[in-house]
């Protein structure tokens, strides 16, 4: 549907409220979360992060099967070993890291882009096409290391440009006060499919063979991106199944002016101290998960003796606590805010920093034991107390300057993928010889780049709208409420002069 079609609707494009806290629904968000059309957009986008993730990790668990050594014995009775790929650690190391060498690339075209043609186009364009070069990926594989080296590139090429697509969706369709359930809903999906890629491909790739791995997955993916390019459009006054008052009240409370000539003003962003605030946070955040995404399969199988089998399954409990806990971390930040209890820096301040200690701590302690059952027990705790950091850093970009976030997000997301190329080759070059110190190195770098995150937030964030985001409507509209209220006090000052006179 386009613009002209909507406003034919009645619905509108020019709406512009300062105080959008105190805007409330006829009909309240309740349980039953099909009747509001936003939700269904963060149940869509749910399921695309779903792929996102499954469709990245699953060659965490596909590599340990390509180069597994397994025994053969002929007719002769002669035992021997075979593997298909023999690549050594800084192969594999190579290619872990490899799809980051393009994912660091769309970072920042991804949200100028989404802010363009529409977050809803980004992002279910850039999780399609993965899909899509998935597919390919076996036999990219079997024709040589190069040519897998190079689909994979390929792959982080498009899935770049999927988490400043969705921040372009979230400022348009996100009101403030539902900010962190919403993100946090749709974030959870990264983590539900890893939870599932995991476990099925460690099964996949026992039982049908390690092809199986991205057959499935890419299929799967391919799937939900006709089902997004149906369901879902750029914001509210350009769905067809999202009703009038809920497009009004979105629009009302977001501030929508309906322009997409948005200048964003480059000097400002590049020096706000809560942007670098969000960024180092990113960066930390990146380093202990990539660490664990791509590593944790090879440490539990190495390190811990773990078959392939339990490797995967081991691997997805902590990103299934991760995931319940994103659902819980989400809607808590919210009600704080509604109910006045912290304002919306405190929230963003407390959770993130919170969870960032309790990681250093955890991962402390994995380095320290380094047991198959206490190993497990820490890392899940770990990376399932990161969803309160991801209801911190990771909607504060729709706090401080909703109109620009996917760009910041773009920015962002670019310095915080270094961690996902750096971090797989600086294992594969620490950790030769499988020893329990070499890991322990390993897990101290991400409890200690944990802590200097937390220390940089704390310090730096904000949860306020910056002065250089506000748009000439809102800036007009706040001069237009300051004198109104010099206004009145002014009155009220000669009317309490003249009692005294009188």
């Amino acid at each position: 549907m386009t613009d002209l079609e909507s406003t034919k609707n009645g619905k509108h494009h020019d709406l512009v409220h300062h105080n959008n806290n105190d805007i409330t629904e006829s009909e309240p968000l309740t349980w039953r979360f099909w009747r509001k059309q936003r939700y269904i957009v963060v149940l869509l986008a749910f399921f695309g992060f779903f792929n996102v993730y499954s469709l990245r990790v699953n060659l965490s668990v596909a590599i340990v099967a390509m180069t597994e050594n397994r025994t053969v014995v002929d007719g002769d009775g002669n035992v021997s070993y075979e593997q298909d790929f023999p690549w050594d650690s800084k192969q594999k190391g190579l290619i872990l890291s490899s799809f980051f060498y393009g994912y660091i690339l769309t970072q920042f075209l991804g949200g100028y882009i989404g802010t363009k043609i529409g977050g809803n186009l980004v992002f279910g364009t850039g999780i399609g096409s993965t899909a899509i070069l998935t597919l390919l990926t076996p036999l990219a594989a079997k024709h040589s290391l190069e040519m897998f080296l190079a689909v994979r590139i390929i792959e982080g090429f498009f899935e770049g440009v999927t988490f400043p697509g969705i921040h372009a969706v979230w400022a348009r369709w996100s009101p403030p006060l539902e900010r962190s359930r919403m993100a946090s809903i749709a974030f959870a999906g990264n983590y539900a499919g890893t939870v599932v890629a995991m476990p099925c491909s460690g099964f996949l790739a026992t039982r049908y063979g390690w092809e199986s791995v991205f057959y499935v997955f890419g299929a799967i993916g391919c799937v939900w991106y006709f089902i997004w390019l149906v369901f879902v459009r750029a914001g509210p006054e350009l769905d067809r199944f999202c009703s009038k008052e809920e497009c009004d009240y979105i629009q009302k409370t977001i501030g929508y002016t309906g322009s997409r000539n948005i200048k964003h003003p480059w000097k400002s962003i590049f020096t706000s101290a809560a942007f670098y605030a969000i960024m180092a946070s990113h960066f930390s955040e990146n380093w202990g998960f990539y660490t664990l995404l791509t590593q944790l399969p090879s440490f539990l199988k190495d390190t811990l003796n773990f078959d392939l089998g339990k490797t995967g399954i081991l691997s997805a409990v902590p990103y299934l606590a991760m995931g319940i806990l994103l659902a819980v971390s989400g809607y808590l930040a919210d009600w704080l805010q509604v109910k006045g209890i912290w304002t919306t820096t405190q929230v963003r301040r407390n959770f993130n920093c919170g969870a960032f200690l309790a990681q250093t701590v955890f991962m402390m302690l994995t380095a320290y034991l380094l047991d198959p059952t206490w190993s497990v027990v820490s890392l899940t705790i770990a990376v399932g107390l990161g969803a309160f950091a991801w209801s911190g850093f990771a909607v504060n970009h729709l706090d401080i300057a909703p109109q620009h976030a996917s760009v910041l997000m773009g920015i962002g997301n670019t310095f915080a993928t270094i961690p996902g190329i750096v971090s797989p080759l600086l294992t594969g070059y620490v950790v030769v010889e499988q020893t329990s110190n070499e890991w322990r190195i390993i897990f101290f770098i991400s409890a200690g780049i944990y802590l200097v995150g937390c220390v940089i937030y704390w310090f730096y964030c904000s949860g306020e709208l910056q002065e250089w985001a506000k748009s000439p409507e809102q800036k007009a509209q706040e001069a237009e409420e300051k004198a109104q209220l010099q206004l009145t006090q002014t009155g009220g000052f000669v009317n309490a002069a003249a009692e005294l006179k009188d």
